[in-house]
């Protein structure tokens, strides 16, 4: 099964992966979690980049294209290998992350992301997407705080630096998506707390139908 979690900045997706670790731990289910950017050693790289707020004159096309780059890499050297070999995929952040960051974000023509989608997924989706959803306003505070507390790393904090109306916009993108694809997204109140959240998350894991744990 691939699993991906999307929201804005401060919605705590890095904490509810690491709970659905716990649980296929718990159910000796083999997984392996993995990130977007970053899932790779080329994709650290290109990381780097994307997420230093030293590189705010990046332009938003180039921006869409490392997304890009580090997920044709990622698919084919982490993502396809863990799914052909039976483990499941749980992924912070994926394709839908473009398209509300860079397409509803940045403006970027939506047409344009979902060409570049089709160059590079594939066919590829995934079976499950947790939207974790906030309030713009609450996220960002979240995100803030976390930097501030040494939670979240300041070289990696360039969205973090957007404005609030930026958020707020992305936030609208994922809301939309969801809409136009109810049985992939699930969407789960993040400002529940942390294992409130968790519960709704595993619940859906376990009751998914054909993908039920241990059928």
């Amino acid at each position: 099964m691939f699993i991906t979690l999307a929201g804005i900045e401060g919605s705590g997706k890095t904490t509810q992966i690491k709970k659905i670790a716990d649980y296929l731990e718990s159910r000796k289910q083999p997984y392996i979690l993995t990130r977007e950017p970053g899932g790779t050693e080329i994709g650290k790289k290109i990381r780097a980049i994307l997420l230093d707020p030293e590189s705010k004159g990046l332009s938003s096309k180039a921006e869409l294209l490392l997304y890009a780059a580090d997920r044709a890499h990622h698919i084919e050297s982490v993502i396809t290998p863990a799914l052909a070999s039976g483990k499941f995929v749980i992924c912070d952040r994926f394709m839908d992350c473009t398209t509300a960051f860079q397409g509803y974000g940045r403006g970027i023509d939506i047409a344009l992301i979902e060409k570049i989608h089709d160059i590079v997924l594939e066919g590829l989706k995934p079976d499950i997407t947790f939207l974790l959803d906030i309030d713009p306003e609450a996220g960002l505070t979240r995100a803030i705080s976390g930097l501030t507390s040494g939670e979240r790393c300041v070289k990696e904090s360039r969205f973090e630096q957007e404005s609030l109306n930026f958020h707020k916009r992305v936030r609208e993108g994922y809301i939309s998506l969801a809409e136009k694809e109810p049985s992939r997204f699930f969407i789960i109140d993040a400002s529940m707390c942390m294992d409130a959240v968790a519960g709704k998350i595993t619940e859906i894991i376990e009751n998914i139908g054909s993908f039920r744990i241990g059928d």
